[in-house]
């Protein structure tokens, strides 16, 4: 009986140590499991929110920071932009300074202790410059510079063969020079030649460029419905003539060496249609005041008085 029940007690022992086990290993599974809720899937959540955040942080500063260099090379850009427009300027300026050095209307012919002799506008207009004794003080040319007894212009022009646009300009030029004849008193020194030099190249160009529009214009006018051109000492007169606009007018200006500085008076001669002095001033305020001045009037007067029928009554 003791030995029956010996080996009961030993079965029994045994499967409470299966069942302890058991309930261990239950014990171990249950923290596992409670471990696992703990760490997932909250905790990887967690920490996913937390790296997005971050990252959100970092992205937020990287944007600040391009914002940053943004207005640092909006800034730059209009630093930039107004350096440009300073140094176009200054460019501009430099090269009306080279164009008005570069002017030269004149050839020196001879240059002599005793005389200078220059040419202007093809060789039909001379200058000969007298020198006397001379003068102590800074070298001219590397020689002792010398005063100025005489200045003197000589047409060269043959007026028998020349066209009238050429007289023209010799008439104007011509004007000028006796308009000047402060020269002889300012200009008394070699020193003072190359400024004389200059202020009758700027002449001679502003005449010459007139007598090339008008010849221009003898040829081309028609286009413009320009059809005759007549040029009367200084007196120029344009003849238009438009069938489209049934207008026929003469257009008179009477040339000043300025021109095409200052506003020329004009008188219109109308012989059909409604053109008349208040269109053609309306037309002339469009015309700027530069090169190729005659030439733009004729065609500003084309392009909006004869081109339509908005006189023909």
């Amino acid at each position: 009986f003791l030995e029956k029940l010996q080996i009961r007690i030993d079965e029994m022992d045994n499967i409470l140590k299966k069942i302890e086990n058991s309930l261990t290993e239950v014990e171990i599974e249950t923290k596992n499991l409670e471990d696992e809720e703990k760490d997932s899937p909250m905790e990887e959540w967690d920490s996913e929110m937390r790296a997005a955040e971050k990252e959100l942080e970092q992205l937020k500063t990287e944007e600040e920071e391009l914002q940053r260099n943004l207005l640092e090379l909006e800034v730059q850009k209009e630093q930039t932009l107004a350096q440009i427009d300073f140094v176009q300027k200054q460019t501009d300026k430099i090269e009306e300074l080279l164009d008005q050095l570069s002017l030269s209307e004149w050839e020196v012919i001879e240059w002599s202790d005793d005389q200078a002799i220059f040419t202007f506008l093809y060789d039909t207009i001379e200058l000969t410059i007298t020198f006397g004794e001379t003068v102590v003080g800074l070298p001219f040319l590397n020689k002792a510079y010398r005063k100025i007894v005489d200045l003197n212009f000589q047409s060269l022009l043959d007026e028998d063969k020349a066209p009238p646009s050429s007289l023209l300009v010799h008439k104007l030029i011509f004007q000028y020079i006796e308009e000047q004849e402060s020269w002889k008193k300012k200009c008394i020194t070699q020193h003072q030649v190359p400024k004389m030099l200059q202020e009758i190249s700027l002449v001679v160009s502003r005449c010459r460029l007139l007598g090339e529009e008008i010849e221009f214009l003898k040829r081309w006018g028609p286009n413009y419905n320009l059809m005759n051109i007549d040029v009367t000492n200084t007196e120029l007169r344009l003849l238009f003539s438009s069938s489209t606009a049934f207008a026929k007018f003469e257009m008179t200006l009477p040339l000043s060496v300025h021109f095409p500085t200052v506003p020329l008076p004009f008188s219109i001669q109308n012989h059909l249609g409604n053109i008349g002095q208040d269109e053609v001033t309306a037309i002339l305020a469009k015309v700027p005041l530069e090169d190729n001045y005659l030439k733009n009037v004729v065609k500003q007067i084309y392009q909006d008085l004869l081109q339509d029928c908005h006189f023909y009554h």
